[in-house]
């Protein structure tokens, strides 16, 4: 590469070093700043000169570096000095599996990064419940390779509860052992549940912003030492574009971050905020790396307009070093192709994804069993949001009680593993218990209000007429 040059800065103790990186280079003589590297930890500062960009091709040398390592971490790109950029997954210290935000503007490379997380996760053993809200585009090659995928808002809330209704079960599960942290493998997997452009889901105004909310902010408290992480990939100018500042400041601190290209907005909120370490400063990232050339009229020399990209360069805020530049991976094909991309589907490699314990699949219900997506999976997640009150009338839509319920949906036959095994009347869905009652009748024809009385009879949850009636027009549909 050439020499490298490198500089150490001191402030008066107390000062906070300050710098703009294009003046910077400028009184360098440095026409391409990309041949800069400058971190900062307030009143030290350390400058590295190299004689070209040290991070224009970062290669990934083997799929086999996206393997979790010992510490829990997978090795996803490289720091402008060298050094490896590892995002953890699981913490095997405290037995805490983490939270994790990946966000940027639009072509800032989050696409490619998630997929370079989504493909370590599944070498890793990791079960994945994937939401990908750009209807299947972000990550078309995580199909297939996740334990469900999703692509609508109604299906990433049936996932979010879900998941929230397994973390509970295994709340009462691992309780009952004695355990209180999570042991991977031993006997349960660990598991994500990854939302891609979240901001589509909890953004103003966004129909289920409220509940997805609540089941994020629920998931990041508890599931940490159940084994159940949560990651947001997404677009963001200002955090209320992810559901406020609250949603997400915890998750900032102290979760996995990594920053790609960022609006000026989103900067300040993020250094107003307190999200960034104290007296550290990052470098803009441009959108196009290389030399900008001032050309004269009289130049007969043809400007290179195809200057390359800088996707997937950012920060990684959680780590050792959070104003070390850092870029993921390149990977996937360099061209687009017809289809899935061949190089992207390698990534993740062909062994088979890790899925959910079959201790879960009970409570994880019909919409996790049959792999349902739309409002499809939304009502079998929350069968309690379109059950009408006994007089018939409302009851319908996107209200109800957030984190309630979710116990007991309908079990449905699974290609590749075998069904769950019969649950008791206080687990069964209320479609089920109906079946129940009608498969236990001798034949003979009963009408509403006697299914009423034999499903409340049944020792589980007491319902409406209203909720028998909606079951029975689902039976007959």
């Amino acid at each position: 590469m050439g020499l490298i040059y490198e500089l150490t800065v001191a402030a008066p103790p107390g000062d906070v070093i300050g710098y703009d990186m294009a003046r910077l280079a400028d009184a360098m003589d440095i026409k391409d700043p990309a041949r800069l590297a400058v971190e900062t930890h307030g009143s030290q500062g350390l400058v590295t000169i190299y004689p070209e960009d040290p991070l224009a091709d970062v290669l990934l040398p083997d799929p086999e570096y996206l393997v979790m390592d010992s510490t829990g971490r997978i090795w996803v790109g490289l720091h402008h000095n060298g050094r490896r950029t590892r995002l953890r997954l699981y913490d095997p210290k405290s037995g805490s599996a983490q939270r994790m935000l990946l966000f940027g503007t639009t072509g800032a490379g989050k696409s490619t990064g998630g997929q370079i997380i989504l493909a370590g996760m599944k070498r890793s053993g990791v079960g994945v419940f994937y939401a990908d809200l750009k209807g299947g585009q972000s990550a078309p090659e995580a199909r297939g390779n996740c334990d469900w995928c999703v692509y609508t808002q109604e299906g990433a809330i049936a996932q979010l509860r879900t998941f929230w209704n397994v973390m509970k079960a295994r709340e009462i599960r691992y309780a009952a052992a004695g355990r209180s942290k999570f042991l991977m493998d031993r006997p349960d997997p660990l598991m994500y549940m990854v939302v891609d452009e979240a901001n589509r889901l909890l953004e103003k105004g966004a129909p289920y912003r409220d509940e997805a909310t609540f089941y994020i902010k629920d998931i990041g408290r508890t599931g940490r030492s159940l084994g159940m992480g949560i990651a947001l990939f997404a677009q963001a100018g200002h955090l209320e574009e992810l559901g406020g500042s609250d949603t997400l400041r915890s998750m900032l601190k102290e979760g996995e971050v990594i920053l790609l290209r960022w609006t000026s907005n989103l900067m300040r909120q993020l250094v107003s905020d307190g999200l960034l370490p104290a007296g550290q400063k990052l470098a803009a990232i441009p959108k196009y790396a290389g030399a900008v050339e001032l050309v004269s009229q009289f130049d007969d020399t043809e400007a290179d307009e195809d200057r390359p990209g800088t996707q997937g360069s950012g920060y990684h805020l959680s780590g050792l070093h959070p104003t070390a530049r850092t870029r993921f991976f390149k990977v996937g094909s360099e061209m687009p192709t017809d289809g899935l991309d061949p190089e992207m589907l390698a990534l993740y490699g062909d062994g088979p994804h890790s899925v959910l314990e079959k201790e879960s699949w009970q409570d994880a219900g019909e919409a996790y069993v049959g792999k349902l997506d739309g409002m499809e999976a939304y009502q079998a997640a929350c069968p309690e949001k379109f059950e009408e009150p006994e007089d018939g009338g409302g009851g319908r839509g996107r209200g109800g009680n957030r984190g309630g319920g979710g116990r007991g949906a309908r079990s449905a036959p699974v290609p590749v593993i075998p069904a769950p095994e019969p649950r008791t009347a206080g687990r069964l869905n209320l479609t089920d218990r109906v079946l129940a009652v009608l498969e236990n009748n001798d034949g003979e024809e009963l009408d509403a209000q006697e299914i009423l009385a034999a499903v409340n009879a049944d020792g589980g949850r007491k319902v409406s007429l209203g909720g028998v009636r909606n079951a029975l027009t689902g039976l007959h549909g």
